[in-house]
């Protein structure tokens, strides 16, 4: 069951005075967010794979958020560590010194070289100034990591995807105004149903893929002012690009971020 689907039954008391809250500034009006950072020339999650999104022009990079056995967090998109590492552990299950010993590559790529696994404030530190965060937030403490993007000045930068009831509700009592993301609930398809999501989950940005919305579902959400960054990422995603931009949402979220960029500046989207 996706998060939009029980939320309200968890969250009446906050539906009654939630407001949208203001996004990240960005330089450009259709977003681009590098999915787990620029990783055709490096392996994904890496300070690389964010330095190369950078380089090329993302306005966010998306990066996967967990925590340690001691409690300190780190950039990991699987809860265990055997993909990237070749670890047969989970994240939670090592502490923060076997974490920074691992090293991670791309097995499809063993030329990009091994990598170490960033930590949060890593992260912070490089995109800061340079490019805003989409931070999936995995596995971690609200407190604790929105206590990081305050130290770093990011509190203005970052935007949350939730994936449990529990993290929404502790994003909105220790940062109410962090913009805060989910995906679509599915089979919405006409405006009234639209609107119906809309009137009942407090969120600020709406994700999900970019096939699961209508032409009348993204008009119903930006006339409330929510804007849509759809899923598209996967080997064949440009033969889609087209597609997507023809529905009229706000971004896309991408394994390409560089050709995506090249194909809206062909349409002059950029």
């Amino acid at each position: 069951m996706r998060i939009a689907q029980v939320i309200s039954l968890i969250l009446f008391p906050i539906l009654c005075y939630a407001q949208a809250n203001t996004l990240p500034k960005a330089k450009h009006h259709f977003i681009v967010v590098a999915h787990r950072g620029d990783h055709t020339e490096a392996p994904e999650n890496t300070l690389l794979a964010y330095k190369n999104a950078i380089k090329v022009g993302a306005d966010y990079v998306e990066i996967d958020l967990r925590t340690t056995k001691d409690s300190q967090l780190v950039i990991m998109h699987d809860a265990s560590l055997m993909r990237m590492a070749g670890l047969n552990k989970k994240v939670q299950e090592c502490i923060s010194d076997t974490i920074k010993n691992l090293l991670i590559r791309d097995s499809n790529h063993p030329e990009w070289g091994s990598h170490k696994i960033p930590s949060f404030e890593e992260v912070l530190k490089l995109c800061r100034g340079k490019i805003n965060i989409y931070l999936d937030f995995k596995d971690a403490s609200v407190e604790q990591a929105y206590k990081a993007i305050v130290a770093y000045k990011m509190e203005k930068h970052v935007v949350v995807y939730i994936n449990a009831p529990q993290q929404f509700i502790d994003w909105r009592r220790i940062a109410p105004s962090m913009p805060l993301m989910i995906s679509l609930p599915k089979k919405i398809s006409t405006k009234s149903m639209m609107d119906s999501v809309l009137t009942k989950y407090p969120i600020d940005i709406l994700d999900g893929n970019y096939n699961e919305y209508t032409a009348e579902t993204v008009q119903a959400s930006q006339a409330r002012g929510i804007p849509i960054w759809a899923d598209i990422q996967g080997r064949d995603e440009d033969q889609h690009w087209l597609t997507a931009l023809s529905l009229g949402i706000n971004g896309l979220q991408t394994d390409h971020p560089k050709a995506l960029i090249g194909f809206l500046k062909h349409q002059k989207k950029r």
